[in-house]
């Protein structure tokens, strides 16, 4: 052994045993000697020309040698000091593969005479090997509903070394779930159980690292350690479970088909097809929500497939469900609530009522014309509505109720004014962008008798040459009456007045119809130079008006000279004188006095 002293090493562990056997002449003695393996090459075993009673000094004369019996040679005799030393190292386990005893036998043979003494070297076995697996790491496969106290066999460790040097005892390293049993051969061999103490649940913890140790019974002693690696089977013992139970989410009204709404998770904690989720919809979920929206069975993604109107349906409930793939399917679900939000997509609405025309123009002040009704179907600023007429019109709007509005007469009407008015209703929203609508209502004014006939002159003065010719015509006294229809309809009269007891109708007649002013008789300037009388002009309405004027008749008389001037124009009031002959070379001119 290596760093010691052989010969003490020989000493104590070599027993020398002679035995003296009387085998014809060849007798030899069987000599018996134990050494430990691995003995460094040189060392000692015995003295055995001592042990065998012969004079060392003869035995190079002698030629004595060392024959090993089928083996090698390990070992040889020095012939100087009759010492069986070691020639080379020996293993024990190369020697005795599997033995539990392991010996070497030997002859020392010398000559003259010839004698052959048999050795048998028993090789002790010293701990020199450290226990192994056959595997570095074991991999076991437990199903996480395994019962405790389950056991599970796992590979040994041999150690080549035997007796007290071999496998003694295993150990475990700490774990709460396993722990192990020895169990103990025929031949006296170790073999471990891993014992499960409490069940595996693969969600808490899927894979036990665990470190097996055997010992063996050498002093010192000597281990070895080999992985156990325990993967725990998943079984399907856990359902599904969505993120959150319920979910609220809102969505545009007139989002386009395929518009994501929302993405649902589900989670099991168990694995491959345990863990592998189908969506869908509960029976609580109405066949309208199921229509306005898609579930993806695979991803959990609900999308738009119909039309969404905030107006047509605003709140949908649904019920989803995610369940797994595991022989006993197990599921789990969740509630959704869609919101659809409004958006300004609705124009607003304008209703009539009820609307008066024609209307008297005289009507009064806040009279109801029109009763008007507003509405817009989005809601919040999008179904806010206001309602306006134009300006500068005789006309307000009053609120009556919710979204009911009265057209009122704000201003005095005049037919012979404005004699109808376009009224358009414009009902704005305050949605972003705005949405409006407008409708156009026609008031016609009808006329009332609220103008006298009106003549264009305050006063008329007629001029009537003497000697007229009866029934000329003197004039035309036209009026006028902005009315209409028989209202405007107008009949001249000539007031009575006597002069020097002669009735004006005796003197003077006007149509009825268009006021042309007639002469009866023929006027002398010398008996009457001037009349005064009043014309009425009457129109026909109920009750009538009428107006009046006064006339004024001169009879002028006529003279008669030349102008300087020619081409002086004819003034209109030369009528009824007659044309001087005498007076050729220059236009007439006439002064009437």
């Amino acid at each position: 052994m290596e760093g010691c002293n052989c010969a003490q090493n020989v000493k104590r562990y070599v027993t020398a045993i002679l035995l003296f056997i009387t085998i014809l002449n060849l007798t030899s003695a069987v000599t018996h000697y134990s050494v430990p393996e691995e003995l460094e090459e040189g060392s000692v075993v015995a003295s055995l020309a001592g042990d065998l009673g012969l004079d060392v000094k003869t035995l190079v004369e002698r030629k004595m040698r060392i024959d090993i019996i089928a083996s090698r040679k390990y070992l040889d005799v020095n012939k100087e000091t009759g010492e069986l030393y070691i020639v080379e190292r020996m293993d024990r386990e190369a020697l005795c593969l599997a033995k539990t005893s392991c010996y070497l036998k030997m002859e020392a043979v010398i000559e003259n005479p010839k004698r052959i003494f048999y050795i048998e070297l028993e090789i002790l076995d010293i701990n020199d090997n450290a226990p192994h697996f056959r595997r570095d790491t074991i991999d076991l496969d437990i199903s996480e509903a395994t019962q405790a106290g389950e056991r599970f066999s796992v590979s040994n460790a041999v150690d080549s070394d035997v007796g007290s040097n071999s496998v003694k005892t295993y150990h475990l390293s700490e774990s709460d779930y396993f722990t192990i049993e020895i169990q103990t051969g025929r031949d006296g061999s170790k073999f471990p159980d891993l014992i499960l103490k409490k069940s595996l649940d693969r969600e808490q913890q899927a894979v036990h690292y665990l470190v097996l140790t055997a010992v063996d019974g050498g002093v010192p002693s000597r281990s070895g350690t080999a992985s156990i690696i325990v993967h725990v089977l998943d079984t399907n013992d856990n359902a599904p479970t969505f993120d959150e139970e319920s979910y609220h989410v809102s969505v545009m009204e007139n989002s386009p088909i395929g518009s994501l709404v929302i993405q649902l998770n589900a989670t099991d904690l168990d694995e491959r097809i345990n863990s592998d989720l189908i969506y869908t919809y509960s029976l609580y979920t109405s066949e309208k929500t199921q229509e306005t929206f898609y579930l993806n069975p695979n991803t959990g993604e609900i999308s738009v497939k119909g039309t969404l109107n905030y107006e047509d349906f605003r709140i949908y409930d649904m019920e989803v469900i995610a369940t797994d793939k595991g022989a006993s399917a197990l599921s789990g679900q969740c509630k959704l609530k869609i919101l659809v939000e409004d958006m300004n997509d609705n124009h607003p609405e304008i209703s009539i009522k009820s609307f008066q025309s024609p209307v008297n123009e005289n009507i009064e002040l806040d009279t109801v014309i029109a009763v008007v009704s507003v509405s817009d179907k989005d809601s919040g600023d999008n179904g806010v509505v206001d309602l306006h007429i134009p300006h500068n019109m005789p006309f307000r709007l009053r609120e009556s109720s919710d979204n009911y509005y009265e057209l009122v007469v704000s201003e005095p009407l005049d037919r012979e004014k404005v004699p109808e008015y376009d009224i358009t209703f414009t009902v704005t929203d305050r949605g972003s962008p705005p949405l409006s609508d407008n409708e156009t209502m026609t008031l016609e004014l009808l006329d009332v008798n609220d103008n006298v006939p009106q003549f264009p002159q305050s006063f008329y003065t007629i001029r009537v040459m003497e000697n007229n010719a009866p029934g000329a015509l003197l004039s035309s006294l036209t009026a006028f009456d902005p009315d209409l229809h028989e209202n405007q309809y107008l009949v001249y009269f000539i007031l009575e007045k006597e002069i020097a007891n002669t009735s004006m109708s005796m003197l003077f007649s006007i149509n009825p119809e268009n006021g042309n002013l007639y002469a009866l008789k023929t006027f002398d300037y010398e008996i009457e130079k001037e009349f005064l009388f009043h014309i009425e002009a009457r129109d026909s309405g109920s009750p009538p008006l009428s107006s009046n004027r006064l006339v004024t008749q001169l009879l002028p008389l006529c003279r008669y000279e030349k102008s300087p001037v020619k081409h002086v124009l004819l003034r209109d009031d030369h009528r009824g004188c007659p044309s001087n002959p005498d007076i050729t070379d220059h236009v007439q001119h006439y002064i009437l006095y």
